[in-house]
């Protein structure tokens, strides 16, 4: 069976090839991604999973496999980190306190039956300095990301606690990533 990652993420592929899988195929789904009214963060993730899963074209036999990375902090949903200044907000807003990283997989098999699971991990940042803010922005990192900070780099530093899966944090829950593509037929290495 072929596999198609509704991804440009090299986060997501180099997340895949942790659980022996390479797609045969790579294609970056174009959706659009605002909120709607009113909807909660879970809703919103799952929502995401399921559009970008969706928008990608999947030839007969095919399975798709799409994911949505969403940071929370309560009902509020952080933007990706488009700028410095909006980067520095959210490292301001995101010191000190826990916030909701909420990650959702779509696979959608090769009968055309879509799946869904949501990682929702907590993650608590230490209070960070303005120094800290300063050089973490610096650095670039966190730039367009969710939230404005990329785990698997320097803002790892920054993780007084986390419940939760790490790997959802990066772009990908491998648990449960692993358990939609076994239940769609497709053989792990």
């Amino acid at each position: 069976m072929t596999l198609v990652l509704a991804s440009s993420s090299p986060r997501r592929r180099d997340l895949l090839a942790r659980i022996g899988v390479t797609p045969s195929r790579i294609e970056s789904p174009d959706i659009d991604e605002s909120q709607l009214p009113g909807e909660a963060p879970r809703v919103y993730a799952l929502r995401l999973a399921i559009a970008k899963a969706q928008a990608v074209a999947r030839a007969a036999g095919e399975i798709v496999l799409a994911g949505d990375t969403t940071i929370a902090c309560g009902r509020r949903i952080l933007p990706p980190a488009d700028t410095e200044e909006i980067q520095r907000g959210l490292l301001g807003l995101l010191s000190g306190r826990r916030h909701q990283c909420l990650s959702a997989v779509c696979v959608i098999a090769a009968d055309g039956t879509p799946r869904t699971r949501l990682s929702d991990t907590i993650v608590a940042f230490k209070p960070l300095s303005a120094a800290e803010i300063d050089s973490y922005v610096a650095s670039g990192e966190g730039l367009g990301k969710a939230g404005g900070y990329a785990i698997q780099g320097r803002a790892e530093a920054f993780v007084r606690f986390l419940s939760g899966s790490h790997s959802g944090v990066v772009g990908l829950p491998l648990f449960e990533t692993r358990a939609l593509l076994l239940a769609a037929g497709v053989a792990l290495g």
